[in-house]
């Protein structure tokens, strides 16, 4: 895996939208799966893939907010999920399955970001289990479709986040200590990135790669559990709400943060490749832990992410390749 983990010249960068990397890619008859794609970048995801010719099935938390923000979005279609509710998963999974069509694309890109302490389901730490847990139950669920998938690709959206701590196995749902959420925030990054390890490594043989990847520091709706005087002490935002000249300089645009995602999910410089963690539409280098990009080992190590896909299989009750 680190071998491989190594840029490949991709020709794109920081500033390249989401439009700008599928120009020239015709995905006309190809099926998107993306989750949280009416809001932040998932909708820019959304937009592009529909502009290239994809149809795109957007699953949301609120299906009616969904459809309001992809009105005049052409191919979309809209439906009910929640991630954080495993039954929800399910019920979403049985839906698509009895259409009886194939997934091409699969993005996995909803999430939530430095919440107040939450437990959910039995008692689960609610960013392990939302960003982490409920697309691993949402992907095994819908495994029969991708697989069928020409040439199908699963893209889990992490984020440098994962610098902050590797996956806690003694104690995911922080128990034994003082809940700190950009830790546990850190946690569920990093598992998003061993799932992609793991899965890449059992679906290769079905024809599905996958890849994990961080879309840059951006100004979107996931910041809405951070108090405002929070961002204005990182320096994201001044006292009136609006980007500080720094942050304005450093973050990207929407249209910039979906560009890696959608590289990901389409890019034919890819073909062949996958199991890889990328930024800035290119594949990322294996950094030390004291490097502000990159990818950490602990994050792409086959050992942690076999273990984690047991675990995750044990807490969801779902394992496509049991």
């Amino acid at each position: 895996m680190i071998a491989q983990q190594h840029p490949i010249g991709s020709g794109f960068g920081k500033d390249t939208t989401a439009t700008e990397v599928l120009d020239g890619i015709d995905l006309t008859g190809r099926l998107a799966v993306v989750t949280g794609g009416y809001s932040g970048l998932g909708l820019e995801a959304t937009r592009a893939l529909s502009a290239a010719g994809a149809h795109v099935v957007v699953p949301a938390r609120r299906p009616d907010a969904a459809k309001e923000a992809l009105d005049g979005v052409d191919r979309v279609e809209t439906d009910a999920l929640d991630l954080g509710d495993l039954d929800s998963v399910a019920a979403f999974a049985d839906r698509f399955l009895a259409s009886g069509r194939a997934i091409d694309l699969m993005i996995d890109n909803a999430g939530i970001m430095a919440t107040p302490e939450t437990r959910i389901g039995p008692g689960w730490e609610a960013q392990f289990a939302t960003n982490h847990l409920g697309h691993f139950a949402l992907v095994n669920r819908l495994w029969p479709a991708i697989a069928r998938g020409r040439d199908a690709r699963v893209v889990s959206v992490s984020s440098r986040g994962h610098h902050r701590s590797p996956v806690r196995f003694d104690d995911l749902d922080w128990r034994a200590e003082p809940y700190d959420k950009w830790r546990a925030y850190g946690q569920a990054k990093t598992a998003n990135v061993l799932f992609a390890v793991q899965l890449d490594a059992l679906g290769a043989a079905h024809g599905v790669r996958a890849f994990a990847l961080h879309p840059g520091g951006i100004l979107t709706p996931l910041q809405r559990h951070l108090p405002r005087e929070e961002m204005v002490g990182l320096g994201w935002i001044d006292e009136d709400g609006n980007p500080t000249p720094q942050a304005a300089a450093s973050f990207k645009t929407p249209e910039a943060g979906a560009a890696t995602e959608v590289w990901a999910a389409t890019s034919p410089q890819l073909a062949g490749r996958g199991g890889l963690y990328l930024e800035d539409c290119e594949v990322a280098e294996v950094t030390a832990r004291d490097a502000g990009n990159g990818v950490r080992d602990h994050a792409i190590d086959p050992d942690a992410a076999a273990r984690l896909w047991a675990v995750s299989a044990e807490r969801t009750g779902v394992d496509a390749f049991a």
